[in-house]
């Protein structure tokens, strides 16, 4: 339940972040909610110490967004960075 739970938490990021910046294409909003997902299960995983498929606590669950958020940030940095050279 924790591991879906932080997936949930780490697709909704992504997803947001296309609306907020307003992306259209679809591989971006894809590879945005994946970069979302990955970032909030790896530092769901750290903050848990590697126990997420059972329950998961408070903090690794605002450990998973934060690091969702975070993720997402240096791809988006990385694609304009990209297309602005």
């Amino acid at each position: 339940m924790g591991l879906l739970l932080l997936l949930v938490t780490g697709i909704l990021v992504g997803w947001l972040t296309t609306i907020a910046l307003r992306i259209e294409d679809g591989g971006e909003i894809g590879r945005t909610v994946a970069f979302g997902a990955a970032g909030s299960v790896i530092v769901g995983f750290a903050v848990s110490s590697g126990m997420v498929l059972g329950s998961v606590t408070a903090i690794a669950l605002l450990a998973g967004l934060l690091g969702a958020a975070v993720f997402v940030a240096l791809f988006v940095f990385v694609r304009r960075r990209r297309t602005a050279v």
